[in-house]
């Protein structure tokens, strides 16, 4: 018998610009605490699973940088397979977040996003949706840059809970 899961809580952030940052004007952040079970035997290929089954291909390991940076190019999901780490997200003096193994972000084209303090084995799956890139950007934004983030299309399922809910829901109102 195939067990049925509850699809993790939604939590959603919008941010304004901020010195530079464009964030995303019309796309809240989404926060999925407990994505997946953290304690299961390989957390990385659970997210890349996950990810991939919901159109969104893992595309790195790694952690999260260190300086204020955004995407151009692509919204990015990152699912955090190991450690705990405080995160600023929306650029200096941003909101303060804290993500531990299991939990993900779907951090929409534009949002700053930087590694404030991370545990000694803090990594993270990142993932874009088909055709989507995650170019760094530490400079102010370009209103070429500002039209390119408003013009992105929308991922065709949320990387986490695919058709249920997630962009579906809190993206396309």
């Amino acid at each position: 018998m195939e067990k049925i899961t509850a699809a993790p809580a939604i939590q959603t952030l919008t941010l304004d610009s901020n010195l530079g940052i464009p964030n995303n004007p019309s796309l809240p952040v989404l926060m999925y605490a407990g994505a997946i079970d953290a304690t299961a035997h390989d957390p990385a290929k659970a997210f890349e699973a996950l990810f991939g089954a919901n159109g969104w291909p893992p595309q790195w390991r790694y952690g999260v940088y260190d300086f204020h940076h955004y995407h151009t190019r692509g919204h990015e999901v990152l699912g955090v397979y190991a450690g705990r780490a405080r995160l600023m997200l929306g650029g200096p003096n941003g909101h303060v977040i804290e993500v531990n193994a299991g939990d993900a972000l779907l951090l929409p084209a534009g949002t700053g996003h930087c590694n404030l303090e991370s545990s000694d084995d803090f990594a993270v799956v990142g993932a874009y949706p088909p055709g989507q890139e995650g170019d760094i950007n530490r400079e102010p934004a370009t209103p070429a840059q500002i039209e390119q983030i408003a013009h992105l299309r929308f991922p065709a399922s949320d990387p986490v809970i695919g058709h249920r809910g997630g962009v579906v829901e809190h993206w396309r109102k």
